[in-house]
């Protein structure tokens, strides 16, 4: 297919060169600032580089990679012929963006992944969740998609904004988490490494098993002591201190009732 790729930050820096890879040809890379467009462009063979979306030239998809903010002022902007297939690739925007927009055929093209500068990623394990405003535009997305993606499904918006709410707390908060106790090491010079075989064991764990069913841990065994002491270790730290105690009331809330004590009646 021919597509024009409209952003060139982490998500459209992944995306371009995937395409490609997969047979298509990407015809031209728009960014609002000409030096990503252009580096990119220069490793996309046939791709040019444009900062005016008036010059996009024609193609089968347009695909908008930027941020969720900027995504209503680009379609604002875009002067494409009646019943140009557009698609954003927002985990969170809903598909009736493209509502005020009723000569565009408008799409979801989400990569479930996260993004980083100098990562390769193996696109054959990113779901990609897809939706469009007509049959013929899904099916045109769904296509591309199972070119790059072995998951490639059809996700409603409703479904999709939970999907990336869960995203973010697998993903976002998890890293976040770990940035802290990346912190905490470091300020008792103790190698960040030392966490890697655990967190590998409790990612693997809560992949096969309900994670609220295999959670261990202080807050768990509802250890009052430990819950304690970690407290008065993070006294220097009162905003993790906070987050800790917040997560620990998480985790019991999750777990069945303690057991009370026992009754006398049926010790008799």
């Amino acid at each position: 297919m021919q597509i024009g790729l409209l952003g060139a930050g982490r998500v459209g820096a992944q995306l371009g060169p995937a395409l490609v890879a997969a047979g298509h040809r990407v015809v031209a890379v728009w960014s609002r600032t000409p030096g990503p467009a252009a580096a990119l462009a220069a490793r996309l063979p046939g791709a040019r580089s444009t900062t005016v979306l008036a010059e996009l030239p024609p193609a089968d998809l347009y695909l908008l990679a930027v941020p969720d903010a900027a995504i209503g002022d680009v379609l604002q902007a875009l002067h494409l012929p009646a019943g140009s297939l557009v698609a954003h690739t927002s985990g969170s925007v809903p598909l009736a963006v493209f509502h005020a927009f009723p000569g565009l055929r408008g799409g979801i093209f989400y990569p479930l992944q996260t993004f980083s500068p100098g990562r390769d990623l193996d696109w054959a394990r990113v779901p990609l969740c897809i939706e469009a405003t007509d049959e013929s535009g899904e099916a045109t997305l769904l296509a591309v998609a199972r070119t790059l993606s072995d998951q490639a499904e059809l996700v409603a918006t409703p479904q999709r904004q939970v999907l990336h709410v869960a995203a973010v707390f697998a993903s976002n908060f998890t890293n976040h988490l770990l940035g802290i106790s990346r912190a905490l090491l470091k300020e008792a010079q103790l190698p960040f490494g030392l966490l890697g075989p655990l967190v590998e064991e409790t990612v693997a764990k809560a992949l096969t098993n309900p994670p609220f069913e295999v959670q261990t841990g202080p807050a768990a065994r509802r250890d009052e002591p430990t819950l304690v002491r970690h407290r008065a270790a993070l006294a220097a730290y009162p905003q993790w201190q906070e987050l800790y105690s917040a997560l620990t009331a998480s985790i019991q809330q999750q777990l069945p009732a303690a057991p009370g004590p026992p009754d006398a009646s049926r010790m008799l």
